[in-house]
């Protein structure tokens, strides 16, 4: 994927030594100002993204995907923003995503989708195909690809794959890739939070799940007939 050169403003030197000009005039009609002004506090630098499966491409897709399938609202933040696009990329990169429990030996036939994935690809492998394939049929339909593409144009993309009438050249249907993603981002959404999705637990907020298994069973006598008015909790609470 091309990077788009983003325009940048060109500074207005004219304004910027004019204002020099003022500072320094300023300062020798006041020699007798001793106290000098705090320098501001340094702003802490943002922490670099570290992507453990997805390409640059990939990631664009992904955030652009998970964002349409979970936009922001009055509920919870946009997919990206509940850390959907990190959940999915420590699967990929990780034993699912290598297909540690898969059984790859063969055949590969063709199959009944309730039989299940049938694949010769890893899930890594999939997605991977999957995205190529995704943003090819964008770019031949819209002229971009799936990131670049508006909120509407994304979502008119999505039925389409959904419905299975975008047609891909990757051994699978549009359909298939879809079913799989909705599948990866709402695992993603509802998982603990120590695997990097539902940050700060928006989803569990969102439903009043109260978090792992059996932690509020000491409040079942207190809170009987009662709201639970308990904030949920996840593993790395326990740790």
């Amino acid at each position: 994927m091309a990077d788009e050169k983003i325009p940048r403003r060109d500074f207005l030197k004219g304004a910027g030594a004019g204002a020099a000009g003022a500072a320094l005039a300023t300062a020798a009609a006041l020699p007798q100002a001793t106290e000098a002004v705090a320098a501001p506090a340094p702003t802490a630098a943002a922490e670099p993204e570290v992507w453990l499966a997805l390409t640059p491409t990939e990631v664009e897709f992904i955030k652009a995907a998970v964002d349409t399938i979970i936009p922001a609202d009055e509920l919870t933040p946009s997919g990206t923003d509940c850390g959907l696009a990190v959940f999915i990329d420590r699967q990929l990169g990780g034993g699912f995503g290598n297909g540690a429990r898969l059984y790859r030996q063969g055949p590969f036939l063709p199959a009944k989708a309730e039989l299940g994935y049938q694949l010769a690809l890893t899930p890594r492998e999939f997605f991977r195909v999957g995205i190529t394939a995704a943003n090819a049929w964008c770019v031949k339909t819209y002229g971009k690809e799936f990131d670049r593409l508006t909120p509407a144009q994304r979502e008119e993309a999505f039925k389409a794959m959904d419905s299975g009438k975008a047609e891909f050249n990757g051994g699978f249907t549009s359909a298939f890739f879809f079913d799989n993603l909705l599948q990866i981002c709402m695992e993603g959404f509802f998982a603990d939070p120590m695997y990097g999705g539902n940050k700060d637990k928006v989803a569990w907020k969102m439903i009043g799940f109260p978090g792992l298994p059996a932690s509020y069973r000491d409040e079942i006598k207190t809170y009987f007939n009662k709201k639970y008015d308990k904030g949920p909790l996840s593993i790395a609470d326990f740790s």
